[in-house]
C-alpha cells in the first residue's frame, strides 16, 4: 500500500494523533517515546542521548502547545508531508510543523518531524 492513495481525511486522521503523541512525549521529555513510531531508519538515526540534551535545552520542544491547526498535505513518492501551524505555551508567535509519514512493514510510520 502506498500512503499517497489515501484519502486526505484518512491521512489527516492518523497524522493527526501521531502529532498530538510526539508534541505530548516532546513536553514531557519521553524520547523513548517520542521515537516509537519512526521509520527504522529514522530512530536508528536518531541518536537519545544527543536529542535528550537538545530537547532538555530547548524552550520551544519542552513547551508546546496542544492547540495546532492543520494545514495541508503534500504527496511526493511514496510518502506525505503533513503540515501544522504549532504554538508555544511559553513563546510567543507560530511554528511550521512538518511530518513525513509512510509505510514500513505494512504500518504508517515517520519518516520525518520537524518545527520551524
Amino acid at each position: 500500500m502506498n500512503i499517497v492513495e489515501k484519502t486526505d481525511e484518512e491521512i489527516k486522521a492518523v497524522a493527526d494523533l501521531l502529532w498530538r503523541d510526539l508534541v505530548k512525549n516532546s513536553n514531557e521529555g519521553k524520547y523513548g517515546e517520542f521515537v516509537k513510531n519512526f521509520s527504522s531508519d529514522l530512530a536508528r538515526a536518531m541518536n537519545l542521548v544527543e536529542a535528550g540534551h537538545q530537547f532538555a535545552n530547548s524552550e520551544l520542544a519542552r513547551n508546546l502547545s496542544g492547540h495546532v491547526d492543520f494545514l495541508g498535505i503534500i504527496r511526493r513518492g511514496e510518502h506525505v508531508t503533513v503540515l501544522y501551524r504549532q504554538r508555544s505555551t511559553k513563546k510567543a508567535g507560530e511554528w511550521l510543523g512538518r511530518l513525513v509519514l509512510g509505510y514500513e512493514n505494512g504500518e504508517v510510520r515517520i519518516f520525518g518531524a520537524s518545527i520551524f
